[in-house]
């Protein structure tokens, strides 16, 4: 879908890549924006993905992380076995072990799901930070 998307938009710098990148080997080349949306809370080790993340990003280049705030859990139940969202200060010094600087978060959107008890939200943060060194 995204490919048709950049295909009709007539877009030559942007392509889109499908690999489990604490599986598969690393692309050689390297990248000037990374771009991850409710991916994070999936990947069992953060602070190597953070790492390979920065490693795979040119000096300069940009990491763009869109997940879930720290839940309680109830937002894919307990039969899955994923992160609870994240706590940003936590994310934020994660990042910035991994390399990254300039690191600012923001509330983004708001996933509303229907429960016993009602309806309960779920925040989504915008995570963006550059790689040093441009």
């Amino acid at each position: 879908m995204v490919n048709e998307k950049i295909a009709a938009q007539d877009v030559g710098n942007m392509t889109t890549l499908k690999l489990d990148l604490l599986a598969d080997p690393a692309p050689a080349q390297r990248f000037d924006l990374i771009v991850t949306a409710m991916t994070l809370h999936h990947v069992p080790d953060t602070d190597a993905i953070l790492r390979i993340f920065h490693e795979l990003l040119q000096p300069g280049g940009h990491l763009c992380i869109a997940d879930l705030d720290q839940e309680d859990g109830s937002f894919h139940g307990p039969e899955v076995d994923v992160h609870h969202g994240f706590d940003r200060a936590d994310l934020s010094r994660r990042a910035a072990q991994a390399g990254f600087a300039d690191i600012r978060f923001q509330t983004v959107f708001s996933i509303a799901k229907e429960r016993e008890s009602g309806t309960q939200d779920y925040p989504v943060f915008l995570m963006t930070a550059r790689r040093a060194g441009a």
